[in-house]
């Protein structure tokens, strides 16, 4: 009887789109696993996530089957992704982050296939804590991001307008809060040593090319306020340049910076930032390209791929995944939704861009992973099933919990260099007695013949 509705439900939205291919779905309510495959079009592989608050790392097939997974001890620090040496590179969650706010974790890992923990790095003080993201380097070195410790008389010092001091009180989850969080980047060794570091501290100004100290974030939806000051969430070696690539939420900008020399040598997003542009007003997005971004990616040639959340945006709130040529400055392509109710994520959020020219988005809220064309046509659309504590349903909504987050899930081909020598032959269903929706619902199946009726004599 369940599977008739959930088979009615799919029905109805294939029937309401009246249109030749589905689009992306994303509701709180509705069913989980892989609801559209279109085989032909789609690039073929495996997916990697992390459901968050579960310590199950996934790889799964392009129906769903679970072909791998590696039990941890730790809830994701964020995500999890696959080296070339067919080992995780993973972020874990640690108790006791002195920052009070979201994606603060501590640790990184790299895991082996069986799950062993072959290498790791704290990074969890009274005063620093690693946060969000990391990024192995072709040299074998280890890229991260990090929190900072500042106080009010530290910002005062630096210049901060006291009138723009956010009142002290709870940030994330309930922890009380009076200091200030700086991002800086740390890159360690695979012997555990800092060889490198770079902090915003270091580039307060009031120039281009520097972080303006009284920039703060209109309409701030996060708990944490302004005291989580630039709130990084990316970074990228870009080995071909020689250098890293940043992504700041709060300013909703991303950076590249001189590997070399620690100079910000590119910017782009939002030039009201650093006093250049008209500011967004009330009612008009102003010269702001985009709002609350995450997950900023290099895809050579000049051009970068990121996750514009469009949260807090003026002219509504809509999520878009962007394509920008950094010489000219111009957005070249971008995927958004008819509807913020098939594709929106106030926060996280995530895109890869694959071998094919295909898009893999990752719309974290509602845990929904989209597979899209170039011209735009969704071809692979999946809402993980998993909640909680790696609790599985075949439906969200009702007395069933709809957290099944995902900040960021990978693509891997068949020929990956991380799954050569593998066994992925045996598949398992992740959600067990749920209907297999894509089978469902494929638009390509005719409709099944008329029976015909003997002619009255």
């Amino acid at each position: 009887m369940k599977a008739r509705v959930y088979i009615f439900f799919i029905l109805l939205i294939v029937v309401s789109a009246g249109i030749s291919y589905l689009p992306a779905y994303e509701a709180i309510v509705g069913p989980t696993g892989v609801l559209l495959y279109d085989k032909d079009n789609s690039y073929g592989g495996y997916t990697l996530f992390s459901p968050m608050g579960s310590r199950t790392v996934y790889l799964i097939d392009m129906e769903g089957y679970v072909v791998h997974t590696w039990e941890t001890e730790f809830t994701p620090g964020s995500y999890a992704m696959l080296l070339e040496n067919g080992n995780l590179l993973r972020g874990a969650t640690q108790r006791g982050a002195p920052a009070p706010i979201g994606g603060a974790a501590g640790l990184v890992q790299e895991i082996d296939w069986e799950g062993n923990v072959v290498w790791e790095y704290k990074l969890l003080t009274e005063n620093e804590v690693q946060h969000h993201c990391f990024a192995r380097m072709p040299n074998g070195n280890t890229l991260m991001l990090a929190f900072e410790r500042k106080s009010i008389d530290d910002f005062i010092a630096k210049g901060r307008d006291p009138q723009k001091i956010p009142v002290t009180g709870p940030g994330f989850g309930g922890n009380f809060q009076n200091d200030f969080w700086v991002d800086f980047v740390r890159e360690v060794n695979p012997a555990g040593e800092t060889v490198w570091e770079w902090h915003v501290w270091d580039h307060v100004g009031i120039g281009p090319y520097e972080f303006d100290i009284n920039y703060t974030l209109p309409n701030a939806m996060n708990n944490s306020g302004v005291f989580d000051w630039t709130h990084f969430n990316a970074v990228e070696y870009i080995a071909e340049t020689d250098q890293v690539l940043l992504n700041s939420r709060n300013f909703s900008e991303f950076y590249i910076i001189d590997h070399k020399t620690g100079k910000m040598v590119y910017r782009w997003g939002n030039p009201s930032a650093y006093g250049q542009g008209e500011a967004p007003s009330w009612l008009d997005n102003g010269d702001q390209k985009m709002f609350g971004n995450h997950n900023a990616t290099y895809l050579g040639r000049n051009r970068f791929l990121v996750f514009d959340n469009g949260s807090e945006r003026p002219e509504g709130n809509r999520s878009a995944v962007i394509e920008v040529d950094a010489r000219t400055g111009n957005i070249e392509w971008q995927y958004t939704a008819p509807s913020s109710n098939s594709f929106y994520t106030a926060r996280q959020g995530a895109a890869q861009r694959l071998p094919n020219g295909n898009t893999l988005i990752t719309s974290s809220n509602s845990g929904h992973l989209i597979e899209v064309t170039q011209d735009r046509q969704v071809v692979w659309d999946y809402v993980s099933p998993v909640t909680g504590q790696d609790q599985v349903n075949c439906f969200l909504g009702g007395s069933v919990s709809a957290f099944n987050m995902i900040h960021r899930a990978y693509r891997y081909g068949a020929d990956y260099p991380g799954l050569q020598g593998k066994d992925l032959s045996r598949k398992t269903s992740l959600a067990k007695s749920c209907p297999e929706f894509y089978k469902v619902y494929k638009t390509d199946t005719p409709p099944p013949a008329k029976k015909k009726v003997p002619a009255k004599r």
